[in-house]
Parts: structure tokens; C-alpha cells; sequence
């Protein structure tokens, strides 16, 4: 080779590297993305997470679902910019009252601070993992994972590897060839789940169900009650689950549920962390926190306050007069309680949630036959009458959502005449939506489909006798009646506690689920999986009832209204003798004449009052 050619080779190979760094450059951002929502799942933090995004962005180039990933990200990026230029309009002019806003608003939070109460979560170690590896312990010592096409969880030998939830098999296979990979079986996590619930309900007999792995204590009275610490009883609480459920879980302690469930993922596996009830050490605890740590940031929100210097809660702060401005006031009240570290107290039963809307959706390879697509509806259709069944609601309002072979996803949505649960009425309501979405996109094709109904009536019949008096339930259906359950009843009226996080961290589960929905379709197995996965794996079922050892005060039915009256000869016979002086008026005013029944129509007033008839 001539110094000419070796010159021109070399200028070759400078140009090749160049236009590799501008698009790894470009593609960097896409790369972090493809990394996944369960990325700050624990045992990654070994992990080289360069050399995974690498290969997860190899393995699914040119496919479609990276394809829409791509659209996406420079969404994302298009978006970032504008609120950059916003940004820097914003530093142009004088924000002196914003600035005050904020101070204001942090000085209001401050006083809402509760210190008295101590809130646990509690998380199952590898859940799914774990209950199979009770029916193989040879999977303990080796990398393992539970899901086919996409993985629903791993066990910790396989996240030093990289694999992790939401990731697609054969990717998971690729950073982990020996990985091996067993189906779902969702009744036997349900069996399990209970066993544990059944614990949790010993510390708090209305503890929260986050998921069907992980729980929201509020173990203030327990910790009165047995004059214990709460470090102390979550230690026992921990030993118990293992003692009797043969799984571990991991917990964290704080004064409220926010920094509750971020410290539930400082020690895990098998392990606990607590932030003490302390103002100054939750604000020097949040500070160096990075917002994404935080339940309700997912990976889009995390880039967005990366870019305007926020990358840690702390960093909160410096920003405050800007971020109402830049992303509005839900956020705004959002950001500064991440800041300040404040969070509910409060703890009740999932089931006792108001709950928004019943659906179900299906995942399937693509579909553009217009049989096919219609059968697919009213099979939908049977199933969400299924689930209305089982929770006891119909609903006023008809939500069809579909998901083009492009992964665009649409929903149109219709008031039927009246609240529907049927199968047939779903289908009929169903049906002209989807056929006008045909006429709309010809040659229409789908990868999922689903029905969803919202402003929910429920049919469960109130157990109210003739005389509008509730009916005695029996001991098995009565609840605990614990002493916060009473005193939260007073205070006020039982209302939830409403804080600005929950539709932030509703927002962020559904970017995970939506990561889930459309990362295995990276995969060309386990349709049925996947849709097991999204009917089971977000029930939560109600909290077990404890039983009530406490005496029982005795009673007696009252022969002539039925209701329950003190079990002694007095109060019993003058509950008597008052139905009885009822029932002698009743009868007397049945056997009057219709005639002398009528309402005096003139007279003086105070006949009229005194008129007892109808």
C-alpha cells in the first residue's frame, strides 16, 4: 500500500469513527431509555449498564417496537428543548413573585409536617422468583427468572447479569445465556401472597396492598400497644414472614409512606432501613436524594428535571420559582413535597379506595381480519362483564382502546343510555366505535384491544331490613374496629387522605405497564402469558379478617322487628312492649275508615300539623 493510499485509508476510517460518535450521540438518550422503568430495581447497582443498553438497543433495532421508542425519545427531546427556551425566557424577567409563591407554599406544607405516626413498607424479596424456588431449591443458587416472552421478575443471582423486570426474554438470554426462565402460575402466587397478608394483618389490621407482593403498614398503635420499637417490631414482623412463609421481604420505616417506600429499597435483599421521625434528618435524607428514588418519577419526568439542573431533591429548591411555569402546579406541589419529604400517614385497605373504572385488554399478534377483530371484541367484551361481576359495579361511561400494528394507541368512548355490565350490552355499544374507527383507518390492523368502563355504579345491595335499620352482619363480616379506624372516623369522617402523589405515582406505574405491553412484543411467544400478567398481576384482594377473640355481648332477636336487643329480661321486655304500643298504632290506623284518612283542607294550621294520616 502506497503512503497515499495509507493516507486515504486513514481519512476513511477518521470520517467511519465520526459519523459512529454522532450516532452513538444521538442514539444516547434512546439508550438510557431503552434501559427500561425497572432500572433502579435493587441489585443493579454493579451492573454495567452501558454494556446492557448496548445490547438491548442491538437486539431490537429496526423492530417496530424500537421504532416507536425512537419516535418517542426525540418527542421527548423536542419537548425538552421548548422547556428549555421557556426556561430561558423565564430568567429574563422577574420572578420575585413566584419566588414568593413558592416560599409561601413551603411554609404552608411545613406546618402539615406529621411526626407521630410510623408508616412501613413492606416488599417481597424476588416474589414470583422466590415461591417457585420454594418448589425448587436448586434454582436458589442460580440465575433464574419467572416470565417467558417478557420477564416479570428475577431472582438476584440473575440481576448481577442485568436482567430485571419489563426486560424481553431473549434479551435477558443475551446478558444471560445459563438464565433459566419458568412460566407464570399466578395461583400460586396468590397462595402465597395470602399467607403473608395474613401476617400483616397481626401489625396492622388495615394495612395497605400496593401490588400483591408489597403492603403499607401504619404500625403507630402496634408499637404502643407492645411498647416496642418500630425498628424492633419490623425485625419481628420480618422473622415471622420467613418463620411461617419461608420468604424473605425487606421494609423500610419512616414517618410517612413516601420515604417509607424509598427506604424499602436501601437494604434489600432480606434486609430493613429507617429514616427516624426526625424534621432535620428526613430534609438532609431527601436532599442528596435523586429524583428518580422518588415513587411518581419515572424515566420521562427524570429527564425533564435532569435537564433544568434537578437531579436531586435537593436540587428542588434552587428551581422553585420556576417550576409551575415549566410544568404546572399538580408538579409543582408534587416537587416540593418530594423536597420536604412529606408524604400520608394515613393507611387503609386498598379495597376501601374509591375505585374509577373496571376493564381488561388483550394483547395478540397482529390481527386485521374483520371476524377475527370482532370476535376478539365480544370475547373482551365476556370478560369485563367477568370483572364487573367480581367487583359488583357497572358503569356509565364505555372506554374502547385499541393499539395499531404501529403501536399508536387510540380510545374512543361513548354514554350508553344506561350503566352497562352485560356482555351484550358491552358489545353493542362496543361495536359501532370500533367500526367507525375501521371506516377512519382503512385496512385497520391491531396488537391489542380492550374495554374499560368509568363513572361506576356499584351493585351491592345495602343489607337494610324493613323498618331502615342495618342489619346485624355476623362476627366473620364485622371489622376489626381498631382504635385508629375509630379516631380516623371521627376526625374526619374517614375521608382518604389526598396527596398530589398519587397521580404521579399512577402516571409512573403506567409507564412501566406500558413498557411491559410493549416490550414483549419484542418477543414472538407468550401472547396468553402476557395477557395472564395483566389480569393477575395488579390484584389486590381484600385484607384478611383477624379473629376477634374479644367476649361477645350477648343478644336477642326481637320477635316483632327482628333487631338485636341486650340479652337481659328488662331491656328486653320494654323493647317489647314499645314494638308491641307501634304495632297496636299501626293496626289502628289500618282499621280507620279511608274516609276519615283524608287531610283536612281548611282549617287552621295547627290541625293540619297534628294530622297523622297519608
Amino acid at each position: 500500500m502506497t503512503s497515499a493510499q495509507a493516507l486515504l485509508a486513514k481519512r476513511e476510517n477518521l470520517v467511519e469513527a465520526a459519523v459512529t460518535v454522532d450516532a452513538v450521540g444521538e442514539h444516547a438518550s434512546l439508550k438510557h431509555h431503552l434501559l427500561g422503568p425497572s432500572l433502579t430495581k435493587a441489585g443493579q447497582d454493579a451492573v454495567d449498564q452501558k454494556k446492557v443498553s448496548e445490547i438491548i438497543y442491538n437486539a431490537s433495532k429496526g423492530s417496530k417496537f424500537f421504532n416507536n421508542e425512537e419516535v418517542k425519545d426525540k418527542n421527548l427531546t423536542h419537548k425538552i428543548e421548548r422547556i428549555l427556551a421557556r426556561k430561558a425566557q423565564l430568567e429574563k424577567v422577574d420572578l420575585a413573585s413566584d419566588l414568593r409563591r413558592a416560599d409561601e407554599c413551603i411554609a404552608e406544607l411545613e406546618l402539615t409536617r406529621d411526626l407521630t405516626q410510623t408508616v412501613v413498607h413492606v416488599d417481597c424479596d424476588a416474589f414470583y422468583a422466590a415461591v417457585e424456588e420454594l418448589d425448587r431449591p436448586e434454582l436458589k443458587h442460580v440465575p433464574m427468572a419467572v416470565g417467558k416472552g417478557v420477564l416479570t421478575t428475577c431472582n438476584y443471582h440473575a440481576r448481577k447479569f442485568g436482567c430485571r423486570s419489563g426486560m424481553a426474554g431473549f434479551v435477558a438470554m443475551k446478558l444471560c445465556p445459563q438464565l433459566i426462565c419458568l412460566p407464570l402460575n399466578f395461583r400460586k402466587y396468590t397462595a402465597k401472597a395470602q399467607e403473608v397478608r395474613a401476617i400483616f394483618a397481626t401489625y396492622d389490621p388495615r394495612f395497605e396492598s400496593a401490588s400483591m407482593d408489597e403492603a403499607y403498614l401504619n404500625i403507630t398503635e402496634y408499637c404502643e400497644d407492645n411498647d416496642i420499637d418500630p425498628e424492633e417490631a419490623v425485625t419481628q414482623l420480618r422473622n415471622e414472614v420467613f418463620e411461617k412463609a419461608q420468604i424473605t421481604v425487606s421494609a423500610g420505616i419512616g414517618p410517612n409512606g413516601k420515604i417509607a417506600k424509598i427506604c424499602s429499597n436501601r437494604n434489600k435483599p432480606n434486609g430493613q432501613f429507617r429514616v427516624p421521625n426526625d424534621r432535620a434528618t428526613v430534609l438532609t435524607f431527601m436532599r442528596d436524594l435523586p429524583t428518580r428514588k422518588v415513587n411518581g418519577v419515572g424515566r420521562v419526568f427524570e429527564r425533564e428535571l435532569d435537564a433544568i439542573g434537578v437531579k436531586t431533591c435537593g436540587d428542588i429548591y434552587s428551581q422553585r420559582a420556576y417550576l409551575s411555569k415549566l410544568f404546572g402546579e399538580k408538579a409543582f406541589h408534587f416537587l416540593i413535597n418530594c423536597y420536604l419529604g412529606l408524604g400520608r400517614t394515613k393507611v387503609q385497605p386498598a379495597e376501601a379506595h374509591e375505585r374509577k373504572s373496571v376493564g381488561t385488554e388483550s394483547t395478540f399478534r397482529d390481527m386485521s381480519n374483520k371476524q377475527e377483530l370482532r370476535e376478539k371484541l365480544r370475547w373482551i367484551a365476556e370478560e369485563l362483564e367477568k370483572d364487573l361481576a367480581r367487583t359488583q359495579f357497572k358503569g356509565r361511561t364505555l372506554v374502547l382502546k385499541i393499539k395499531l400494528h404501529t403501536y399508536e394507541v387510540l380510545t374512543r368512548q361513548v354514554i350508553p343510555p344506561k350503566a352497562v355490565h352485560l356482555a351484550e350490552d358491552l358489545y353493542t355499544y362496543a361495536l359501532p366505535m370500533f367500526t367507525k374507527l375501521e371506516k377512519e383507518i382503512p385496512g385497520m390492523r391491531l396488537r391489542l384491544m380492550g374495554l374499560r368502563v368509568t363513572h361506576l355504579v356499584s351493585m351491592k345491595k345495602c343489607g337494610i331490613d324493613f323498618f331502615g335499620m342495618a342489619k346485624r352482619t355476623s362476627s366473620t363480616d364485622s371489622d376489626t374496629g381498631t382504635k385508629r379506624k375509630a379516631l380516623a372516623e371521627e376526625d374526619d369522617g374517614g375521608d382518604w387522605e389526598v396527596w398530589p402523589d398519587e397521580e404521579f405515582e399512577e402516571a409512573a406505574r403506567q409507564e412501566r405497564q406500558d413498557e411491559m405491553n410493549e416490550i414483549e412484543n419484542l418477543s414472538q411467544e407468550a401472547f396468553e402469558e402476557a395477557n395472564r400478567r395483566r389480569k393477575h398481576g395488579k390484584e389486590i384482594l381484600p385484607n384478611p379478617k383477624l379473629e376477634d377473640h374479644t367476649p361477645k355481648e350477648a343478644l336477642w332477636d326481637c320477635p316483632i322487628c327482628s333487631r338485636p336487643v341486650a340479652a337481659n329480661d328488662k331491656d328486653f321486655n320494654d323493647h317489647i312492649d314499645y314494638c308491641l304500643s307501634k304495632q297496636t298504632i299501626k293496626e289502628a290506623v289500618k282499621s280507620t275508615p279511608s274516609t276519615s284518612m283524608k287531610a283536612p283542607s281548611t282549617g287552621d294550621a295547627k290541625k293540619r300539623r297534628l294530622f297523622f294520616g297519608s
